[in-house]
């Protein structure tokens, strides 16, 4: 990303790009979060074993009958995960058929459908290792780890697909604030401990704050417990990194990126209000989905920064 944000691209001509395009792929995006978020609720139900060891049949059928709560929420989870697959192939295809050869948009449609594919490789994995239900080994810890960084990507080249695809190439760009590109490792490495720390609520959960303290330091705590306690700790460091990188975009002069600035500054404030929620109610589901929903939102906003705050001069569409 670094590599695309710092190049200045030869200038193209202007063609008449389709504002449909860039709404279609804000919505794609959108869904796709959705998506995400109902993957989250698989795993905080455990019910990623709800279609067995099978994949992609679901216990054997195509549609499974006779489902159990835990079968349907899983097989949801597939169909919704097909409709995505579809709908980015179809965005693929409108930004190849839309923009010349070159274009951004074109690149990071692509880059989406293979993101969707190996999402969909690394989903069908937990399923076949067996990474699922009550299994606590660090190799589903690693894994789900894998799954979450592709995830991310996933949701950026999304956002550069709807991005890019409303814009004309920019003719001139500036240096990215070092902040702000900092800013996106950190919210990947505080999101990989999140991940970890909420497997952890859901493999053992806690009667009470003060049994889920005794749990982690105990002295035959599982490993997923101890990675627990580094989740906090973290999540602070990367808020202070997102803080910084908010204010050095409002130092940049462009009113755009101190907008996103601000809402990377808003979204980070909720998400350790929500972190520290999480604690204290001792991580219920529907808190732990929140978390993520805010964790997407602020990764998609400080990778709008990241380009907001880098582009100099635009031909808007």
């Amino acid at each position: 990303m670094a590599h695309v944000l710092a190049g200045a691209p030869p200038e193209l001509a202007a063609p008449a790009f389709p504002r449909r395009f860039s709404h279609a792929a804000w919505i794609i995006l959108a869904y796709n979060i959705l998506v995400v978020l109902w993957g989250a609720f698989v795993r905080a139900t455990g019910s990623g074993a709800g279609c067995g060891n099978h994949w992609p049949l679901c216990n054997g059928s195509v549609v499974p009958r006779a489902a159990t709560l835990e079968t349907a929420i899983e097989f949801t989870h597939r169909m919704t995960s097909a409709v995505s697959l579809a709908a980015v192939i179809g965005l693929a295809s409108w930004a190849f058929r839309s923009f010349p050869r070159g274009h951004r948009a074109r690149l990071f449609a692509s880059l989406s459908v293979v993101f969707l594919l190996t999402e969909a490789l690394l989903g069908a994995g937990l399923v076949l290792f067996q990474y699922v239900e009550h299994n606590a080994s660090i190799g589903r810890a690693i894994y789900l780890s894998a799954h979450l960084l592709n995830t991310q990507i996933l949701l950026a080249m999304l956002a550069l697909t709807a991005w890019f695809g409303a814009r004309f190439e920019p003719r001139l760009r500036q240096p990215v604030p070092k902040l702000i590109l900092a800013a996106l490792p950190a919210s990947l490495i505080v999101a990989v401990s999140g991940a970890i720390a909420a497997l952890g609520d859901t493999l053992f959960p806690a009667s009470s704050l003060a049994s889920g303290i005794q749990q982690e330091f105990s002295a035959t705590a599982s490993l997923l417990l101890r990675l627990r306690l580094l989740h906090p700790v973290l999540a602070v460091a990367g808020g202070v990194v997102v803080m910084a990188a908010a204010a050095s975009a409002w130092r940049t002069g462009r009113p755009s990126a101190a907008r996103t600035g601000g809402a990377a500054l808003l979204l980070v404030l909720l998400q350790l209000g929500a972190g520290v929620l999480n604690v204290a109610l001792l991580a219920p589901a529907w808190l732990q989905i929140l978390h993520l929903l805010l964790a997407d939102l602020l990764w998609i906003a400080l990778v709008l920064l990241a380009l907001e705050a880098g582009e100099c001069i635009t031909a808007s569409s």
